[in-house]
């Protein structure tokens, strides 16, 4: 076999022996962006933290898929420069820390 093949091989057989490691670092990755970028507009509609826009009882977001397309609005009206992977990440806290739609 050559260097790339058995290099490929040798990761996949790694990101399956360690899992939860690698989708907890996106999270931390998620909730670090959502943290920095997201919070400061969502302070100025809901007091505290801004997490009632999450919690609260009218919720607009009722599928992942539409959480995805909020995430994506709220990326594009601010500007943000974030690729697919980021913003993945911040979808997947927010739907574990708020949301739990089944993925």
């Amino acid at each position: 076999m050559n260097t790339k093949f058995k290099s490929f091989i040798f990761f996949v057989n790694l990101s399956l022996l360690f899992p939860v490691t690698l989708f907890a670092e996106n999270l931390e990755r998620g909730k670090s962006l959502h943290n920095e970028n997201c919070t400061t507009c969502h302070k100025k509609m809901y007091p505290g933290d801004g997490s009632g826009i999450y919690t609260r009882a009218d919720k607009r977001i009722e599928t992942l898929d539409g959480l995805q397309i909020q995430v994506n609005r709220c990326k594009d009206s601010l500007g943000f420069k974030w690729p697919e992977d980021q913003i993945d990440d911040v979808v997947a806290y927010l739907n574990k820390q708020y949301y739990k739609f089944e993925e």
